[in-house]
């Protein structure tokens, strides 16, 4: 179910809707990805073609000069983006879903982020609270330091969570929205693939922070902003969904960018040690690429489903309950299992060449091993989580992601 109210229907390039607008840049994204593996940034070419292609404020609300898309067209724009580079979908999944959590903070604070720039980019990190907090008059001064920030290096905003006392003499967890010319980033991203996220650690040295920036966090993260958040916000209720949804799709895609190579390469390439005349020819090679394009397909198809039920709700103006919310959670980690078990079958199937360090799918297969291992989708948390909540029990007992 689509909620065409709040599809992209904003003026596009060559009439183009955004997955179409996705995939003209995936050529230029996949030039730009051994760079961006190797400076561990995206080139300013690919953040350029990302931002005047409208794809980095998807989520940004269109009275504010976004698009307001709905959450099957961040899925497909995040998967079509990782066909040409996985790190690049990452970061545009992580800047939308950064935008999303600002257009529920309260219109002042909305205004200051897109009021003069309708691309202003906001890079988000949920987590435990990592700061100090001081009380000062109209708000707070923030000591913190918050790890594996992706996009930081491009963004103009930074949401991190803090603990504030909000009156109940409980400090509580709230998005904390900080511009980062006020932050500094500490150069700590030295992974072997997802390189080029930059997702490195972003410090505040005594930031203040007035009332109308700071957000309640658990609300917002369950779904359950009734009364917090304007009731005609059409996805209030879907952050977890959100959240998940461009990270997968650039795991999607990076698998998918991988079988296409292998298969496009089978006709010209022998068979070591054997008669065939490629690989082709080869029975057994036919086998391990159809094994890892069910899994992409697979894995493509619940990504997809996942997301026309995030949209459902909000389309509904229902909020999700815990075995919903522990469901998207539990399949958007098996949508990471199956794209990092392809390209596992995918590099057996095309021989030991997959990784030399001028083949691409060396790269992929770094990118999707790290990215597929994020710890919202690892641990075995999710299934402990989706568990506890088919049998009745609460999964927050275990597990803020909920």
């Amino acid at each position: 179910m689509r909620n065409t109210e709040d599809t992209l229907d904003a003026p596009s390039v060559d009439g183009a809707g955004p997955t179409a607008r996705a995939a003209v840049l995936r050529d230029v994204l996949r030039e730009g990805a051994e760079q961006a593996d190797r400076e561990r940034r995206l080139p300013e070419e690919t953040v350029h073609g990302l931002t005047e292609a409208g794809l980095m404020r998807l989520m940004t609300p269109r009275r504010l000069g976004g698009h307001q898309a709905d959450a099957r067209t961040l899925i497909e724009v995040a998967i079509e983006l990782g066909r040409g580079c996985c790190s690049a979908a990452w970061v545009t999944g992580v800047i939308n879903a950064g935008n999303f959590v600002v257009s529920l903070f309260p219109e002042r604070a909305q205004e200051e982020v897109w009021g003069k720039n309708p691309d202003a980019r906001t890079a988000l990190v949920l987590g435990r609270p990592v700061s100090t907090v001081e009380n000062a008059p109209g708000g707070i001064v923030v000591d913190g330091r918050w790890g594996y920030a992706s996009g930081c290096l491009h963004a103009d905003w930074m949401g991190g969570l803090v603990l504030v006392d909000d009156g109940s003499g409980r400090p509580t967890p709230h998005f904390a929205l900080m511009p980062m010319g006020e932050l500094t980033v500490e150069d700590t991203w030295r992974f072997t693939g997802m390189r080029g996220t930059g997702s490195h650690t972003v410090v505040a040295d005594h930031v203040f922070v007035p009332r109308h920036r700071l957000l309640p966090y658990l609300p917002v993260l369950h779904g359950e902003t009734d009364g917090l958040v304007d009731p005609g916000h059409a996805y209030r209720n879907s952050l977890t969904g959100i959240f998940s949804i461009g990270l997968i799709g650039s795991v999607v895609g990076g698998a998918d960018a991988a079988f296409r190579h292998v298969r496009e390469q089978a006709p010209h390439r022998p068979v070591a040690g054997s008669s065939y005349e490629n690989q082709a020819a080869s029975p057994a090679f036919r086998s391990l690429l159809a094994e890892a394009a069910a899994k992409i397909e697979s894995a493509r198809l619940l990504a997809l489903s996942l997301t026309d039920r995030i949209d459902a709700h909000a389309a509904a103006g229902t909020n999700p309950d815990l075995v919903t919310r522990a469901r998207a959670r539990m399949e958007s980690t098996h949508v990471m299992t199956l794209s990092r078990e392809a390209v596992d079958i995918l590099m057996t199937a095309y021989g030991s060449s997959a990784f030399a360090e001028s083949s691409p799918l060396q790269r992929i297969w770094r990118d999707v091993h790290v990215g597929s291992r994020h710890a919202g989708f690892g641990m075995g948390i999710p299934q402990q989580v989706y568990g506890r909540a088919l049998v009745g029990q609460d999964p927050r007992d275990i597990s803020l992601l909920v």
